[in-house]
């Protein structure tokens, strides 16, 4: 395994603590592609900065583990992070024209982060950024451009392109298409996955849009309210979802095959990450909910067929997942 992760949990502290993350526990393969969906504020990009240890205070891992490569990444300070995040880390931010420096251009921008990593040849930092440019597609022409002239699209390649620099194992990708039109969005997905099957290297990819990932991840991991609330094969989970929530998310889209049906929608909102309801915490708006279990005991993963799903109405049918 790649990447495993026991038992996340990430909170926000101050007055009111917030459990942003709650007790999350998945795997990733060398080369594998995992897509992370859910609703905004359910704990995905939180997730996201936990993994590369990147959380500002007030948010802080209160525990868990996080092995790369059979490494704890947990128990690493700050410089023996900065040796693995980029080189063998590297992370792809949700909007781009934020994180690009505004007063550099786009060549100083790769150059600073090689510089920062070791690299000193200026023929070979030079060399390095055309390539990588090239792969997402700009002309390295561009490595002069400043990011307000570079489209939305271009800008986020721009983004992929800087975290290829090193040739990563691992890319972590927050919202990159929330800012595009959806012709954009799906060329870059296309692209990142090309570059993904060439180069050989995994990626998280977090969204709030289920039908973005239905053609590109290998599987799908869906959150509410902090938890992965089930995980499985992107096609099976698609085709067959087992949980209430992803049942009412994939009802949500529209589809452009088969016959018109009316969107059903979920009931109510996301429950407040500061005050979740007990039990589970999906219960105030499931429509099959069971009485007061679902009400008063926090579920249990169950394993059923190729996936694991945190829900009660399973726990006849399949082995708890420890």
């Amino acid at each position: 395994m790649l990447l495993e992760v026991e038992d996340l949990c990430v909170e926000y502290l101050g007055t009111r603590p917030t459990r942003a993350v709650d007790h999350v526990s998945f795997s990733l393969s060398d080369g594998e592609f995992l897509g992370i969906v859910g609703e905004s504020g359910c704990g995905k990009s939180t997730l996201l900065f936990g993994l590369a240890q990147l959380l500002s205070p007030p948010a802080q891992v209160t525990s868990g583990t996080v092995r790369f490569q059979g490494q704890d990444l947990l128990s690493l300070d700050e410089r023996h992070l900065r040796q693995i995040r980029w080189r063998r880390i590297s992370v792809v931010m949700q909007s781009a024209m934020n994180a690009l420096n505004p007063v550099k251009s786009v060549g100083t921008q790769f150059s600073d982060a090689m510089r920062a990593h070791g690299e000193r040849d200026r023929t070979a930092i030079r060399q390095r950024s055309e390539e990588v440019l090239r792969l997402v597609g700009i002309d390295p022409a561009h490595l002069h451009s400043y990011p307000h002239q570079l489209s939305g699209g271009m800008r986020q390649r721009v983004m992929i392109a800087m975290a290829l620099l090193f040739s990563p194992e691992l890319v972590l990708m927050d919202e990159p298409t929330s800012a595009l039109d959806v012709v954009a969005q799906r060329s870059l997905m296309v692209q990142t996955k090309q570059l993904q099957r060439a180069l050989g290297f995994a990626v998280v990819f977090v969204t709030h849009d289920m039908s973005l990932v239905s053609n590109f991840s290998d599987r799908l991991a869906v959150m509410y309210a902090g938890q992965m609330v089930e995980v499985g094969p992107t096609a099976e989970t698609f085709a067959h979802p087992l949980h209430p929530y992803t049942q009412g998310l994939l009802e949500a889209f529209p589809s452009v095959h088969g016959p018109r049906v009316p969107l059903a929608g979920i009931a109510g909102a996301p429950p407040d990450l500061s005050q979740v309801p007990p039990g589970c915490p999906f219960h105030p708006r499931c429509p099959v909910r069971i009485g007061p279990v679902c009400q008063t005991v926090i579920p249990l993963r169950h394993r059923v067929g190729n996936s694991d799903v945190l829900c009660h109405l399973y726990r006849t049918e399949s082995s708890s997942v420890a």
